[in-house]
């Protein structure tokens, strides 16, 4: 029975031993399948740095000068021991080669990646490192030190081994391996985000075969050393060298995307305290080691350097290149009424002081079609400054991350010093146009609060009014006289309907006061009215009583008066006549509507001039009485149509001046 059962196990032993595979019978999905399995974690100690360090100092010989190691500790003795001795007694065949590796990675099971490879090589060097240097031992003169060095070359058998120039080889490719792995190591450690550093990733792919055909390489060679097999050390050569390779081509691209993070990074923190604002736009749109881009001039379609906004406040338009017209038409807006009076002051800002440059973005900056259409918007639609050449997304992560880019157009507000006044001016601008000088956030809240109390007017009222947007353009319009206030709604229905008006988009609602509650006139006006009664506190409550004071005339004038809105943005304050005349001659100015880059901008400068005819037909009229009689003060309105208010009293004269201003 017990014969029987030892060649029962005999048979186990011999089946099994017959069923292992080398190295090269396996694929490298089966490879990295069983070296996985043996990586559990990496928790255990290993100086790898001074490891390696002493290691290159047994093997390079002739190479680089030796570095002093001290210190060191871990792994012990036994670990490179215990792997040494298992690399020796490594039986011949190649499918024992992969049993010893994959022992090793069993062993080495907590370690790291690098150090498995260090320890291993170190491992490796005991053995190779006696051979060496005890063969570079010669006798010349016989001392007690000469004796036992000649007593260990023979204990070692040197003279009846040799490491043959195809081992040596295969230790060169072998420590330039490891000196990868370690490199890939250190870096990883630095913890730099997969998402800047993709390459370290696709190095990772690549580690776990070069630290197996390293192990192989090794057992190989020390096999090989101590005359136990004779393997064909080339092809371990050539396996570990192709993922060699690929690990290198992968660490030479993790070389610039770490220069590219490290680059990022001093930008990122000079982004915080730049000199000034040439200097910030620099770090946002110059990459290091190209020559520094030019701007366009839109209107003069000339180029220049950066250096031409120094000191300036600068509007940083940043968008793609899609579907941004409104945004072009509504800047060119905004340029040109900064170029129309270059000096005017306002809230201690020179409107001259303001330039615009737009940052194109895109995705690839090799399209055809991108060229194409930059070349057109810079050619033929923009009149301010223009990067003269792509930003691509992937460059432009400053901009993404420091100013909130996500492909949506934006408008950064910079001051001469760099700093940022509104990190998004974009709605600001298209809700109040030039009128949110000098752009700031607060401008835009003093804005909204200046008409705040007028919106509050209109739905405490209940007038209906539709929802106010703040591309959306809205008529509010009333009088006593029905007739005009047809005209002008049949007026105002076919301008909406025209086809410059229909072919920029513009919405256009109306919204006549009183006409199915006439009610709601006495009260919209009296609450209007209430508004003087209010406690002047600072300069917004006085613009508000000069507001106030202006509503309260249109009231007056006989005929009828309008409202026009751009948002909440109140654009114009109207008389009956000259309204009626904008609007139904419209045909006379509709080719301003894109010259002035608005229809507001266009709508309020054709009715100044109309209301500049009107006036000059009715001058402000003076009455004089020849019989004052101070006790009794008759009451007269001015005889002006577009006027009709009641006539002051000064003096024996009655006098009445309907200009609003």
């Amino acid at each position: 029975m017990a014969l029987a059962q030892t060649n029962g196990a005999s048979s186990a032993t011999h089946l099994i031993k017959s069923q292992l595979r080398g190295p090269f019978d396996l694929d490298d999905s089966q490879i990295l399948d069983k070296v996985y399995i043996t990586h559990l974690h990496d928790d255990e100690k290993c100086d790898t740095e001074t490891l390696f360090n002493m290691v290159t100092n047994v093997l390079i010989k002739n190479g680089r000068a030796a570095a002093p190691v001290t210190g060191f500790q871990h792994p012990d003795f036994c670990t490179l021991k215990l792997i040494s001795c298992q690399m020796i007694k490594t039986p011949k065949e190649e499918k024992y080669v992969h049993q010893t590796t994959m022992w090793i990675l069993q062993h080495l099971k907590t370690y790291s990646w690098d150090a498995k490879a260090v320890i291993s090589v170190a491992a490796f060097a005991l053995e190779y490192g006696n051979l060496v240097y005890l063969k570079d031992i010669h006798q010349t003169t016989i001392s007690t030190d000469q004796v036992v060095a000649n007593s260990l070359k023979q204990l070692n058998q040197v003279e009846s081994r040799n490491i043959s120039i195809e081992a040596s080889k295969l230790v060169n490719v072998v420590m330039e391996a490891v000196n990868h792995v370690t490199e890939w190591a250190k870096w990883s450690s630095n913890g730099y985000d997969t998402e800047d550093v993709p390459s370290l990733s696709l190095a990772l792919q690549q580690i776990p075969f070069v630290v197996y055909w390293t192990l192989a390489s090794l057992v190989a060679c020390t096999a090989n050393i101590v005359v136990s097999s004779d393997y064909e050390l080339s092809k371990f050569r050539e396996k570990l060298y192709s993922f060699d390779e690929n690990l290198n081509r992968y660490l030479k691209s993790s070389r610039e995307e770490i220069a590219g993070v490290e680059e990022y990074q001093r930008r990122w923190k000079r982004f915080y305290n730049p000199k000034d604002v040439v200097e910030l736009l620099k770090f946002l749109v110059h990459r290091p080691g190209t020559p520094l881009p030019q701007l366009f001039d839109g209107a003069s379609k000339t180029k220049s350097d950066i250096d031409i906004l120094r000191e300036k406040h600068v509007l940083l338009f940043i968008s793609s290149l899609d579907k941004i017209e409104d945004e072009i038409q509504l800047l060119n807006s905004i340029y040109a009424r900064l170029e129309e009076k270059p000096n005017d002051v306002v809230k201690s800002f020179r409107k001259g002081d303001f330039k615009i440059l737009w940052i194109p973005i895109v995705r690839d900056e090799w399209e055809d079609e991108h060229k194409r259409k930059f070349t057109r918007l810079k050619n033929h639609n923009i009149k301010f400054y223009a990067l003269d050449q792509f930003t691509t997304l992937e460059d432009a992560r400053l901009i993404r991350e420091r100013l909130n880019y996500q492909g949506k157009p934006m408008v950064t507000v910079l001051d001469p010093f760099g700093h940022i006044l509104n990190e998004n001016a974009m709605d600001l601008i298209f809700q109040w146009g030039i009128d949110a000088f000098p752009f700031r956030e607060v401008d835009g809240d003093e804005l909204f609060k200046k008409w705040k109390w007028f919106w509050d007017v209109t739905r405490k009222v209940n007038l209906g009014i539709p929802e106010v947007k703040g591309d959306r353009y809205i008529f509010i319009y009333g009088g006593g006289d029905s007739k005009w206030n047809n005209n002008f709604t049949l007026a105002l229905d076919k301008l909406r309907r025209h086809e410059t008006i229909t072919g920029i988009d513009a919405i256009i609602d109306r919204y006549q006061l009183g006409k199915t509650e006439p009610k709601l006139v006495p009260r919209f006006w009296i609450e209007i009215e209430s508004k003087k009664l209010k406690k002047h506190e600072g300069a917004l409550d006085c613009e508000i009583q000069r507001i106030v004071k202006s509503l309260l005339c249109l009231k007056q004038d006989p005929t009828g008066w309008v409202i026009l809105t751009k948002g909440y943005n109140v654009k114009v304050l109207g008389h009956a006549e000259p309204m009626y005349r904008t609007v139904e001659e419209f045909d006379k100015w509709q080719n301003k509507v894109l010259e002035k880059e608005g229809f507001d901008i266009a709508f309020k400068e054709y009715y100044d001039m109309k209301l500049q005819e009107f006036e000059a037909l009715q001058p402000c009229s003076v009455v004089k009485v020849d019989d004052y009689n101070a006790n009794v003060i008759a009451t007269i309105t001015c005889p002006n149509p577009t006027c009709g208010r009641v006539m002051e009293v000064t003096s024996v004269n009655y006098k009445c001046c309907h200009r609003d201003a």
